[in-house]
């Protein structure tokens, strides 16, 4: 293993005023995502669509330091025959590959989950570094309800997560981290903020245990945030000293950054919220953004499916792009979304 390389890689992940896309919907999800513009979910449509993202100059230039991708997109070649993995690196940023299996229920916890997909990984990881991946990334799902998460959920997950990292490491790719604590729900935000600090000292106790190098990873949590369907929903000031009151106490600061999943959120939501967190700072480590829907939706509806409209698409890309990038430096305003409206 090669620290001094893999802790580069973690910390151009987290540059300054650039975030990570999450391009890795599974092949379900993308098809949810189409079905609501109304466009048919073929290799084709998916491939044409992500090109469309990886082939905005701007917005991934200057805002997107890396792509997740799924395991049929690292695959795929653009309409000319380029590589979809090399458009990334053109435009200068990193390709990255989602590598977990979904998951599971866990026997014996009623209602809770576990990640899969350690089997073979090694070998995955081998074949994903030749096609160009310089980053992975696996996902534990930690659900709040009544009477969980257990501690058994916690600790099974905490574990894969750990070990998975390791196996990343061993293979000269950079694990994101991601224990995600859902929103669904109707608890308050307090409620988030304890099983997320038993989420993450478990995690990083597991990191430890299997030796993975903390300059060697990133880390993409959730904030502390209300629940969907809580009666008080707490305001974007609070969740962001929260979030931070919780990270300090859980995050190393050998850690190389932390980049949120929006994980619900509406697009101005996330970039408000991630705003906030930078007007408190100095922080001990580069603090980003790794979103999804929250980068996609918008780009997604501009385009709906038609080639006329890539530009549009692009556009909308390159907007919620810049947002994110203001806000990883505390930068953003909510007037910067009407000038564009």
């Amino acid at each position: 293993m090669n620290l001094t390389e893999l802790n580069r890689v973690a910390t151009a992940m987290v540059a300054p005023g650039k975030g990570i896309l999450a391009a890795d919907e599974s092949s379900g999800t993308i098809k949810k995502r189409f079905d609501a513009i109304g466009v048919e979910s073929t290799e084709a449509s998916r491939r044409d669509y992500r090109e469309m993202l990886f082939r905005s100059k701007e917005a991934m230039s200057q805002y997107i330091s890396g792509v997740i991708l799924y395991d049929e997109t690292i695959w795929q070649d653009a309409k000319d025959g380029t590589p979809l993995v090399k458009l990334i690196e053109q435009a200068g940023a990193i390709p990255g590959i989602k590598v977990d299996e979904g998951t599971q229920a866990l026997p014996m916890c009623p209602g809770e989950t576990v990640t899969i997909g350690l089997d073979k990984l090694a070998e995955r990881l081998k074949k994903y570094y030749e096609r160009g991946a310089r980053f992975a990334k696996w996902r534990a799902v930690i659900d709040i309800g009544s009477g969980i998460p257990s501690m058994t959920a916690i600790s099974v997950n905490a574990h894969a997560l750990a070990r998975y990292a390791a196996l990343c490491q061993a293979a000269q790719i950079v694990p994101i981290v991601e224990p995600e604590v859902l929103m669904d729900g109707d608890h308050d935000v307090d409620r988030c903020y304890d099983v997320t600090q038993r989420v993450l000292n478990k995690t990083f106790q597991e990191l430890r245990v299997q030796r993975v190098a903390l300059e060697g990873m990133v880390l993409k949590p959730n904030m502390a945030i209300s629940g969907k369907t809580c009666a008080k929903q707490a305001s974007v000031e609070e969740v962001a000293e929260k979030t931070i009151r919780l990270l300090k106490a859980c995050v190393p600061a050998a850690v190389s950054g932390i980049a949120f999943l929006s994980g619900g959120q509406s697009d101005e939501e996330a970039t408000a919220h991630l705003n906030a967190m930078h007007k408190l700072g100095p922080l001990p480590w580069g603090l980003t953004f790794s979103y999804g829907r929250a980068l996609q939706a918008a780009p997604q509806k501009a385009w709906s499916g038609k080639a006329e409209n890539v530009t549009a698409g692009q556009r909308a890309f390159s907007h919620r792009a810049r947002m994110n990038g203001l806000a990883a430096k505390g930068e953003w305003q909510s007037s910067l979304e009407q000038k564009a409206a």
